[in-house]
């Protein structure tokens, strides 16, 4: 097997396909990625038999064949060559060589009859989409979800489509995001939890551009198939909470602040909070906001935002960074905090928007 390549031309293919692939793995196998080169053209696979990426990349194939290479040190030799060189690729008994002009890298083999592969099952379309909208509503609800939580259903992204509009929801069970997007096509009706890792992967893999993306789906896994490249990974089996319940169905304060005002004064409040449980008390009165907190070295951070409120005070406390967190992804001048009392959730939108909201617990202080 032998094929020459542009470096600017498989770089972008090599980061792709490198994320996805573990710097520490139980088998030595995933540590690699496989080459295949054949008739359609050239393709790149990495896995970590979880999620599995695909990217087609342009080359000139001298020799067909398939080989696997170790992923990370491929990746690094390519990044740290010149701008504009030629890499030469070519299988050399149980080694490859790479060469571009004067470097010369030999590079360890694994059969490449035992790279893994996913058994999928058969896909079928579910929505259709531009890359820019759902990468926005990914960017917009996955800092919610949780880490290596007990209960699994909530370490990942929920993704449900009704009519023509694809909705996803995160929750860590103190949080939750919800975010809304038009689609362009919706075939089969989707009701998916996506791993965590996915979504952070598919969210590097997604551009700003309008290009139309497909989401597909088997009884166990999702496929993400862009143009050059497809991205598939295991579902997570289990039933996701009935997030509808946690909204709020009426909130009889409305609060509307500068958002850019809201996150500098939470940012300094935070300073002296609490380092583990980084409470901040909010102190809602006629025509201002009060922002206080305290730490165990009795320091006190206290600021104040104008606010047009000018019905009945309240005093409620929460997390900051949950705030801090929701308010970066809001994307307005203005954010309006919606509230009740001090033991019922806040929500936190961009005035006069319904299809992104933010509902956050509150702390007892």
């Amino acid at each position: 097997m032998q094929i020459e390549f542009e470096r600017e031309k498989v770089l972008k293919p090599l980061t792709m396909v490198a994320g996805v692939v573990e710097r520490r793995q139980t088998l030595p196998i995933l540590s690699y990625m496989l080459l295949r080169a054949d008739e359609d053209g050239v393709s790149l696979t990495g896995t970590d038999l979880e999620v599995e990426m695909v990217c087609r990349v342009p080359g000139i194939i001298e020799k067909t064949g398939e080989v696997t290479l170790p992923a990370r040190k491929l990746f690094d030799i390519c990044r740290a060559l010149p701008e504009g060189s030629k890499i030469t690729l070519s299988r050399q008994g149980e080694k490859v060589v790479v060469k571009a002009g004067r470097s010369r890298f030999t590079l360890s083999s694994l059969p490449a009859a035992d790279f893994p592969k996913i058994e999928t099952g058969s896909f079928r379309e579910a929505v259709v989409l531009p890359s820019s909208q759902l990468k926005r509503i990914l960017e917009r609800t996955a800092f919610c979800m949780a880490q290596q939580d007990v209960r699994y259903y909530l370490n990942g992204l929920y993704l449900e489509s009704e009519g023509t509009r694809l909705r996803a929801v995160a929750t860590d069970g103190h949080r939750m995001a919800i975010a809304d997007t038009e689609c362009e096509r919706v075939g089969e009706a989707l009701q998916v939890i996506v791993p965590r890792k996915a979504v952070l992967e598919v969210s590097r893999l997604l551009g700003d551009a309008a290009d139309p993306i497909r989401l597909e789906i088997s009884a166990n896994h999702i496929r993400l198939a862009l143009a050059d490249a497809t991205f598939t990974s295991k579902l997570i089996d289990g039933k996701f909470p009935d997030y509808t319940r946690v909204i709020p169905v009426q909130q009889s304060k409305q609060v509307q602040l500068d958002r850019q005002a809201f996150r500098e004064a939470m940012g300094r409040v935070a300073i002296l909070a609490n380092e583990k449980y980084r409470g901040i008390r909010l102190n809602l009165e006629g025509g201002k906001l009060l922002l206080s907190a305290h730490n165990p070295e009795q320091e006190e951070a206290v600021e104040e935002v104008e606010t047009g409120y000018q019905g009945d005070g309240l005093e409620i406390g929460f997390n900051v960074t949950y705030l801090l967190e929701a308010t970066a992804a809001i994307d307005a001048n203005e954010v309006v905090l919606g509230l009740n009392d001090p033991n019922s959730s806040c929500t936190l939108r961009a005035p006069g928007q319904t299809d992104a909201q933010y509902i956050i617990m509150p702390m007892r202080l």
